[in-house]
């Protein structure tokens, strides 16, 4: 893994802390039920819940990408990934693994706790918890960011930016149908994107998953 250059120590918290801030606003939209932002959560549902009745396979499928490539299936993938890494000696990176990705499931419960938000009336299938923030987003978000920064650098380098693009795409799409199958509102994806962003770069700030100064950053590049 790079190390973080002190003009990444720089910009990484003000970008987290610009994360906060949405996801905050987000939150007090709903609680002050302001109408704006009420209306573009309606106007995103309304749509994609009458496609949805009409064309029911297409809600099984959302429902299957949803689940396969979850955030639950990507916490079980991980913990493999956590097991190899610590039998490799590694436990750094299987320490930094454990936090974002494994507890990002503490933060989204306690999130969706703190505000209780309902879900969607007309949500076309069924799915656990309240609404805000986004679980599927928050989750996600975190463990394509946290995977990318552990195994992004190992790639070779004309991979690189297709994982990346390959991890954008993936965030974008769980996100997205999550409204689709009205289960999110889309003030909720946001806010699950948001706070998903800000822990990750918190975590990442706190314990890097190198040892800066290791020299490991030469060794990644080559």
């Amino acid at each position: 893994m790079p190390e973080i250059s002190a003009r990444e120590h720089r910009w990484l918290p003000v970008s987290a802390g610009a994360a906060f801030i949405v996801f905050a606003l987000l939150w007090i939209g709903y609680a002050q039920q302001w109408d704006w932002l009420s209306r573009l959560d309606i106007a995103a549902l309304a749509p994609a819940h009458d496609y949805g009745i009409a064309h029911p396979g297409w809600v099984t499928a959302w429902d299957v990408f949803a689940t396969a490539l979850g955030p639950g299936a990507f916490r079980i993938a991980v913990a493999v990934v956590i097991v190899v890494l610590l039998v490799q000696r590694q436990r750094r990176p299987a320490i930094f693994l454990l936090i974002t990705v494994e507890l990002s499931a503490l933060v989204t419960e306690l999130a969706k706790l703190l505000a209780g938000r309902p879900r969607p009336a007309t949500r076309l299938v069924d799915a656990y918890g309240s609404s805000f923030p986004s679980g599927h987003a928050l989750g996600i978000m975190v463990g394509v960011l946290a995977l990318l920064t552990i195994f992004l650098p190992k790639a070779v380098a004309a991979l690189r930016p297709w994982l990346v693009v390959l991890g954008g795409v993936l965030i974008l799409a769980i996100g997205v149908s999550r409204v689709l199958l009205n289960v999110h509102n889309p003030s909720d994806v946001l806010a699950g994107w948001a706070l998903g962003y800000a822990y990750f770069i918190a975590c990442l700030l706190v314990l890097p998953p190198w040892p800066q100064g290791s020299g490991r950053s030469t060794a990644s590049a080559r």
